[in-house]
């Protein structure tokens, strides 16, 4: 039996991005541009004191992990620590920080996950990271790094497999 035909209308909608971001870019906001990669390059000098920084943090959260277990309030610091050096890693020119972070975020994002996790696996993308940023090893380009974030990463992976779909 034949299905009764159905109108159909297609929208379109409009793309409205140009609108919104001011028309096309003119040569007067390529300079902005160029100005705003300048001020960032004047940056990159502090980038290593900020990355320091953000690390001592994380270490300190360990350092509770440590004592108290990943439970509660620690697990809960360390995960927040781990979640800003993933989002600053690369910014600050250290793509396998941000990697080690996110396999560690990975592993403890959840209260669930928290109560369960090794607690030695996260601590030891903690030693990973600071041991990245004190040897300088930026990316993979460095075989033990590669191995390194390759094995934590299968082991959060397989600890956050129960998981997956949350």
């Amino acid at each position: 039996m034949a299905k009764p035909q159905q109108d159909v209308e297609i929208v379109n909608p409009p793309n409205l991005l140009q609108v919104k971001i001011g028309g096309p870019i003119s040569a007067g906001d390529l300079h902005l541009i160029e100005k705003a990669e300048d001020a960032i390059k004047d940056l990159r000098s502090d980038f290593g004191t900020w990355l320091e920084e953000e690390v001592q943090k994380l270490e300190e959260a360990a350092a509770e992990v440590k004592a108290e277990g990943l439970k509660g309030k620690a697990g809960e610091t360390l995960f927040i620590r781990a979640h800003d050096l993933r989002g600053v890693g690369s910014t600050y020119e250290f793509p396998i920080i941000t990697r080690l972070a996110k396999s560690l975020t990975k592993l403890i994002d959840l209260d669930e996950k928290r109560e369960k996790a090794p607690r030695a696996l996260a601590l030891a993308h903690v030693n990973a990271i600071r041991a990245a940023l004190s040897q300088n090893i930026r990316d993979t380009n460095d075989a033990v790094a590669a191995a390194l974030a390759e094995e934590l990463e299968t082991q959060s992976a397989a600890f956050a497999e129960p998981w997956k779909d949350d």
